[in-house]
């Protein structure tokens, strides 16, 4: 089960909260390194012990030498690098593996919420949607934890538990028996949609879209299921943890030589105890091990998930939403804030009382700015006059002054920009304008159109009218409205002419004509010319004082033309004639056939007749008379 000290460390008090954290024993590096640094110590001591005295002098002096090649060249190990970026790789592996971990709440949220029925039979399909997710849940539990697999060894185990019937562990067995090689895990959820789609056949799922919705969430399940299955089946690379484990004690095995205190050294006094080098040990080491017990967080160690209680909480909640709190919830009454609206805060305890917090303020609320540095400064600023003239029916009109004269004075009182100057910037099309020419039109309507007018001629200021009765405001959307009013109403009106574009350029000047050769045939006639636009001549009158027409001009204008249509259609009757005459064979051909063969027939018919008739001669007659 993982250790937690999240609630030791949640104030920072006096020297710390990690110090009383040292003393622990479960879960912590002692308890992981203390046989390997064991280890290392006696190895150490037991050369520190040859050398002192085991060796003669010769071999105190080799001694030294190999001391300082380990102390020269064990620095050259990137020790560091590796270690660190393996450990970083298995953290965030550790932590993806907890994130891919499906719990079945949603989906019991949506099953209680869109499979109605309070009779048994919807009851029984609710609980046993979610059962089959459970045990979806707890069939990849038992392929990638050894808790898991201790608990539920085989499938009988499954039935004893409730999580799977007879008959469904009949169906489970004779698949696994067809298809030994691929886990089954997803067959549960299978079965689970299954349900869900003869849930919507009865009509105890209303609409589709809940039926998308529960079968989205049964596909997220299975595919975290198979997501655990793929980060247990492919782990962390072996050549890297190869090369990390091979550094971390290659490494101590140099420093167990390179570390030791020999005469004649770089230090005269003598250090009976290796104290860096044990936290170096204990340091380094302590990190292999953190990514040794991480890089599976299913298994035995203490900090690894609790997988066996998450099989229980997924089936006990599961039941608890789709059953006892299905369709259920406490009577709907007024809060204690109804008349409140919201409450200005929430009380607080005694306790909490130190406690009381405000609310944040942004990072400038701090910034306050002297009166002369509120000025604006710049060329030129804008500001619309007052709307008296525009009221009365004239444009709107800006004023435009240099910024660096005036400044704004408070925030709370209205301020003048500058004085209005003759040259102005008129702006007929104004929202103003609209509504005065949206009313005057209205005036000669019927008097309720009329009362609405003079309603909504309060609300302008400069009126007559205006700041009588009670205070209204005009918003957003009634300002649109009366624009599109207005632009309807202008569609209607036929008193307002809208200019064309012919009726300011008039119509387009004719084209050059075409040269389009003019032939005829009984089977497919010319189609009739279309004119888009009337004929208009540019040409003078002639002697008669008429005026001739552009295709009289195209046929008047072209020898060459017509020399060309000329040869066109003697080509083409020439092409009908040879036309006509293989029409005229191929008919002749069939009924030279076709009498050949009715004399054939009329052959057969005499002679058949001719055999059964009595023995009397008969003069043959014709029967039948053909001509060709």
């Amino acid at each position: 089960m993982t250790v937690t000290y999240t609630a030791e460390v949640a104030t920072v008090r006096g020297l710390g909260c990690f110090l009383k954290l040292l003393i622990r024993w479960r879960g912590s590096i002692y308890k992981l390194v203390w046989m390997d640094l064991l280890i290392y110590l006696i190895i150490y001591f037991g050369l520190n012990f040859m050398y002192r005295w085991v060796l003669d002098k010769d071999g105190k002096v080799l001694f030294g030498q190999i001391v300082e090649y380990c102390r020269e060249y064990g620095s050259l190990i990137p020790l560091s690098f590796v270690l660190g970026f393996y450990v970083s790789i298995v953290m965030a592996r550790w932590w993806n593996q907890y994130v891919t971990i499906p719990f079945p709440d949603s989906l019991a949220v949506f099953v209680s919420a869109t499979v109605h029925g309070q009779d048994e039979r919807g009851r029984v399909m609710r609980r046993t949607i979610m059962r089959y997710v459970c045990l979806s849940i707890t069939m990849t539990f038992v392929m990638i934890s050894p808790r898991v697999k201790k608990r539920f060894p085989t499938l009988e185990h499954f039935v004893e538990a409730g999580l799977l019937q007879q008959s469904e562990l009949e169906v489970l067995a004779d698949l696994e028996k067809k298809f030994p090689n691929y886990a089954k895990q997803w067959l549960p959820v299978v079965w689970g949609s299954s349900i869900v789609t003869r849930a919507r056949k009865e009509g105890r799922i209303r609409d589709d879209f809940a039926v998308k919705t529960i079968i989205d969430e049964l596909n997220k399940i299975r595919g975290k299921c198979g997501l655990l299955l793929g980060y247990d089946h492919i782990s962390v690379p072996l050549v890297y943890t190869q090369v990390v484990t091979l550094a971390v004690y290659s490494y101590f095995l140099t420093n167990i030589m390179g570390h030791q205190w020999v005469e004649g050294g770089k230090y005269d006094f003598d250090l009976y105890f290796p104290i860096f080098t044990t936290l170096q040990f204990f340091f380094y080491v302590g990190w292999l091990k953190v990514a040794e017990s991480l890089i599976n967080p299913f298994g035995d160690d203490d900090d690894d998930f609790e997988v066996n209680w998450m099989v229980d909480r997924n089936l006990q909640v599961s039941y608890l939403i789709v059953d006892e709190m299905h369709h259920e919830h406490p009577e709907l009454v007024k809060d204690q804030y109804w008349d409140e609206v919201f409450p200005q805060e929430l009380p607080y305890t005694a306790a909490a009382e130190a406690f009381r917090d405000t609310h944040p303020l942004p990072s400038t609320a701090n910034i306050a700015l002297r009166p002369q540095e509120q000025e604006f400064v710049g060329p030129t600023s804008l500001k619309i006059d007052d709307m008296q003239a525009y009221a009365d029916g004239g444009p709107i009109t800006f004023s435009a002054k240099p910024r660096n004269i005036s400044s704004v004075r408070s925030r709370g009182s209205q301020s003048s920009i500058g004085t209005s100057v003759p040259d102005s910037i008129s702006r007929v099309n104004s929202v103003t304008n609209m509504l005065r020419r949206f009313f005057s039109r209205e005036d000669s309507r019927t008097e309720p159109a009329k009362s609405e007018t003079n309603e909504l001629n309060n609300l302008i200021p400069g009126s007559e009218s205006f700041g009588k009765g009670s205070v209204k405001r005009i918003a957003d959307q009634v300002i649109e409205e009366v624009d599109e009013q207005t632009t309807i109403t202008s569609q209607r009106s036929a008193k307002e002419s809208r200019p064309t574009v012919m009726n300011l350029f008039g119509p387009p000047p004719a084209s050059d004509p075409i040269n389009v050769p003019q032939s005829h045939s009984f089977h497919n006639p010319m189609p009739e010319v279309y004119e888009p636009y009337p004929r208009i001549s540019t040409s003078a009158p002639d002697t008669n004082g008429n005026i001739p027409d552009v295709m009289d001009r195209v046929s008047i204008g072209n020898s060459d033309t017509d020399e060309e249509d000329d040869e066109f259609s003697k080509l083409k009757k020439k092409r009908d004639e040879e036309r006509l005459s293989r029409i005229k064979q191929n008919l002749s051909r069939s009924l030279s056939i076709k009498n050949d063969d009715t004399e054939a027939l009329l052959n057969r018919r005499r002679s058949s007749i001719l055999s059964t008739a009595p023995s009397t001669p008969l003069s043959p007659q014709p029967i039948f008379t053909m001509q060709a």
